[in-house]
């Protein structure tokens, strides 16, 4: 079997743990959210790819769920003493190396997808993982605040700022321009199951298909594509994807989420029934929801096109993560 999935960081990271241990004999794609990536102190840093990898491949702190176990900041606590900032990035000893190793590889002329791939020989997490774009695509927040209306890089807005200061926009910088990383089309096209994982719909999921090409080979694929709510009874599992999700006005909600992404096999479409915004963007056979939202797999007309289902969502370890992912596949008949 063929399984290619779509997905952020943490949250995506222990879905894909689930997918893992479901299907061991499966091969598994994973086209990872790059929009998040940013250069500090000279270093490319990409923090969804290396959740992704350092979590399945068993180096990732299993406290903060980001960055590597029995990790040390003393070159952080060196910068902070010469006053040489950001103070929010939380930048490790151990994860240094990635980021050392990443960016030196990128200077000589490799392109990303190269180097996850020489990253991942070390850590073997059992996927392909691949950038959704090779292209340099950031993910900016655009505020008001006492510095006045301005754009910030969506990890200050995330970190520093918390998501406190109410986000005017949230813009995929450079995404109109690039092209998806060599795979990921291919990966979509062949797969015998997509999988949308309960990340970010906005930050994630939602700039992985800000890139030219992905959201229409989805589409069109004739394998079947199931998502999995981030949101429970209204709130969002982890982080602030409420506050994403207000900036590009979708109420926080799994019906919500869901028909934001849209039902792929609705009556209609954009051009006689409905406007995009109205009928989302088309993606999905399937949607799980957690029993708490268990009223909206009852209504078969919540999420047109799509067939929603109720099971417990909650990934409180591999097990539970286990039974959602054998829940996606078997929504998706495969």
């Amino acid at each position: 079997m063929k399984v290619t999935a779509l997905a952020g960081g943490i949250g995506g990271a222990r879905f894909l743990q689930g997918v893992r241990a479901a299907r061991p004999d499966a091969e598994i794609t994973v086209i990872g959210n790059t929009g998040d990536d940013i250069t500090l102190h000279g270093l490319r840093i990409c923090p969804d790819l290396d959740t992704v990898m350092y979590t399945l491949g068993g180096g990732i702190s299993a406290e903060r769920g980001w960055g590597r176990e029995d990790e040390t900041f003393v070159v952080s606590a060196e910068l902070a003493a010469y006053g040489v900032g950001p103070s929010w990035f939380g930048l490790g000893d151990r994860d240094l190396a990635t980021h050392l190793v990443r960016t030196q590889m990128i200077e000589a002329g490799y392109p990303l997808s190269d180097v996850v791939t020489a990253l991942c020989d070390r850590w073997k997490p059992g996927v392909r993982l691949l950038p959704m774009s090779n292209d340099r695509v950031e993910t900016h927040v655009i505020i008001a605040d006492d510095e006045g209306r301005r754009a910030v890089h969506f990890q200050e807005w995330w970190l520093r700022m918390r998501a406190q200061v109410p986000a005017e926009a949230i813009l995929s910088v450079g995404a109109a321009e690039s092209k998806p990383a060599p795979g990921v089309l291919d990966s979509i096209a062949d797969a015998d199951v997509v999988l949308i994982g309960p990340s970010n719909p906005v930050v994630s999921i939602g700039t992985i298909l800000s890139v030219p090409g992905v959201s229409d080979a989805l589409r069109v694929t004739l394998a079947p594509v199931v998502g999995v709510s981030p949101i429970i009874g209204g709130s969002a599992v982890r982080g602030m994807a409420d506050a994403c999700l207000k900036a590009i006005g979708v109420e926080t909600s799994a019906r919500a989420v869901g028909a934001h992404y849209g039902g792929r096999h609705r009556t209609g479409g954009a051009t006689s029934g409905g406007t995009t915004e109205e009928l989302g963007h088309g993606l999905l056979d399937g949607w799980l929801v957690d029993v708490v939202d268990a009223a909206i797999s009852a209504d078969p007309d919540a999420i047109p096109g799509a067939t929603v289902k109720a099971v417990p969502l909650l990934m409180t370890d591999l097990e539970a993560t286990v039974a959602i992912v054998e829940a996606a596949l078997e929504l998706a008949g495969v």
